[in-house]
């Protein structure tokens, strides 16, 4: 019986330094309904989300669409990067993936952020085999996870991603069988 999650990393974004509630920009908001179109196609069973309020209301429109609560999950939250603001993003970024235990002042090493998605991602996988799940979640921690199955998603892999993005995982039990890309930027 395979399980299908479908990792939708979040839309754009109006920046804010408050992480929780940084609302989706007007152009994110339209990206959302193009997400919706096209998770409608795909049998869903159950959404869930990062409690961010970007991530949440880039799933939103499918979860109406479906008649279906958002089940939030802390483990799908976005890596904690610093405890502040990085002087230098691409700098701070580059250092956690080139040295996975480092770790910035009260923030979270690549290792740290990759046990907390992984253990959520691998109750989900328990909790609804054979489901189709859309999880809202966030570029970083949601290339940790994928990660954590094959080593080929890393660091390059997430500059490639879109904002939003769609990756299809299929799973065999807890066994990674397949990623397909399925958003497509008109």
């Amino acid at each position: 019986m395979l399980t299908h999650l479908y990792f939708v990393r979040h839309a754009h974004s109006t920046y804010t330094p408050e992480e929780l509630t940084r609302p989706l920009s007007s152009k994110g908001l339209a990206d959302a309904k193009s997400i919706s179109s096209i998770l409608e196609k795909e049998n869903i069973d159950i959404i869930m989300s990062s409690p961010y309020k970007r991530a949440v209301q880039t799933v939103e429109g499918i979860a109406q669409c479906i008649g279906k609560e958002i089940v939030i999950e802390d483990g799908f939250k976005e890596r904690n990067l610093s405890a502040q603001p990085v002087e230098d993003f691409h700098v701070a970024i580059t250092k956690v993936w080139e040295e996975p235990t480092f770790s910035w002042e009260g923030g979270e090493s690549n290792i740290v952020a990759q046990k907390r998605g992984v253990k959520a991602m691998l109750k989900v996988l328990e909790t609804y085999e054979g489901k189709n799940i859309v999880v809202g979640t966030h570029g970083n921690i949601m290339v940790l996870m994928m990660n954590y199955f094959d080593e080929q998603y890393g660091f390059h892999f997430w500059e490639g991603l879109d904002m939003p993005d769609i990756y299809k995982l299929t799973f065999d039990k807890k066994n990674l069988r397949e990623v397909e890309r399925i958003w497509h930027r008109a």
